[in-house]
């Protein structure tokens, strides 16, 4: 296990603090809360761009288009105003 230090202004500590003890947390706890959140937006953004980078965009097209023809065929038809 590592140990960061960080600088903070003393009204973000406090406020940080503030927000860890409403959640019923340590500090600690908070910022390693905040690093799981990070690094799965990280991963899912690096697992997207390597599946765009492998896709077809002109298959993916037509493939939205495909989805948009099966629910609107679904979508109840409007009715008419008198």
């Amino acid at each position: 296990m590592g140990t960061l230090t960080i600088r903070l202004t003393d009204d973000q500590h406090r406020r940080l603090k503030t927000l860890a003890a409403r959640r019923g947390l340590s500090l600690n706890k908070l910022f390693e809360e905040f690093g799981t959140s990070a690094l799965a937006e990280f991963d899912a953004e690096t697992r997207f761009t390597l599946r765009a980078a492998r896709g077809n965009p002109a298959q993916g097209l037509r493939l939205l288009d495909r989805l948009d023809a099966h629910f609107d065929s679904r979508r109840p038809k409007a009715r008419k105003r008198a």
